[in-house]
């Protein structure tokens, strides 16, 4: 949990915990919207021959979240 150790120091007034499970990212994001008030997401944007795709975590997550969702786009 050393990761958001940095973040948390940075950042004192934000409520952010560390947790370890054991299920897919996708399902484990989407059970933990239901406690959460917000859900912030990298998007890795993928190119394709089509435009841009979201992953499939991303996906699942936009689509059946319990709370709002922030996609904070990245660079390449």
């Amino acid at each position: 949990m050393d990761a958001v150790a940095g973040l948390r120091e940075a950042y004192p007034n934000v409520d952010a915990r560390a947790e370890t499970v054991y299920a897919g990212p996708g399902h484990a994001l989407v059970e933990a919207s239901a406690a959460a008030d917000l859900v912030v997401l990298a998007a890795h944007r993928r190119h394709r021959l089509f435009g841009m795709r979201l992953g499939p975590v991303t996906h699942a997550v936009l689509h059946h979240a319990h709370c709002p969702v922030v996609l904070v786009p990245t660079a390449a």
